[in-house]
């Protein structure tokens, strides 16, 4: 294994036996034909499997439903690429020209894909019981952290829920403009709710509309 690659698993917590599975992974599509998006489709699963496991052997009173929310609180792109700053995967991804200028290492969607693809590669390389050690060493902090099931609502669910409980019109989410390149784009929406209005901006449509709802909620609760 080269020295930079050495220096990825120490910062990993896990050193391959194979190392051309985890150079697989750090392969964006823009760099090379052979990349990592096999890898990802697989570490895709695994990481969902891993996670509902450990919760519900971890969580024996909670329902399908808190079980879903806290899963997807864990395994949403927003906490990948966070997971994937922290090991500063960034640094060793190989993109394409075109991905470097516009600073893919950076971009939340390229990082969460290739810690997904490194997943896959950890279980290719050791094995399933091998990853989900790995996974649940890399979610540690995570884990431990977790909020209570009922907290993780998104505020548009919680919006509709509090209008609906007081018999109250449900919210209208209107787009009001989209700005910038297609890779790097800003999107404003406004939330109406009877006489009440909140606008918010955010990098994705539903974004935008999740930090308005959530402006709303401020207002009214």
């Amino acid at each position: 294994m080269n020295l930079p690659l050495a220096r990825l698993c120490t910062a990993l917590g896990y050193r391959f036996q194979t190392p051309g599975w985890l150079e697989e992974a750090l392969t964006h599509r823009s760099a090379s034909a052979r990349n990592n998006e096999r890898l990802e489709f697989l570490g895709d699963a695994l990481l969902n499997l891993i996670i509902a496991e450990y919760l519900f052997q971890h969580y024996p009173k909670a329902s399908e439903g808190e079980l879903s929310r806290l899963r997807a609180s864990l395994v949403k792109g927003e906490t990948l690429a966070n997971l994937a700053r922290e090991l500063k995967l960034g640094d060793w991804l190989r993109l394409g020209q075109g991905e470097l200028k516009s600073g893919g290492y950076r971009r939340e969607s390229i990082l969460s894909d290739a810690l997904e693809a490194v997943i896959g590669a950890v279980y290719l390389d050791s094995g399933f019981s091998a990853c989900r050690d790995w996974v649940l060493y890399l979610y540690r902090n995570w884990l431990t952290g977790l909020s209570d099931a009922s907290d993780l609502k998104d505020p548009k669910t919680r919006l509709q829920e509090y209008l609906q409980a007081g018999q109250r019109p449900l919210p209208i989410y209107n787009m009001l403009e989209i700005r910038g390149e297609p890779h790097a784009q800003s999107f404003t929406v406004e939330c109406v709710v009877a006489e009440l209005r909140t606008i918010a901006v955010g990098s994705s449509r539903r974004k935008a509309e999740q930090e308005s709802a959530r402006l709303m909620l401020e207002q009214l609760v």
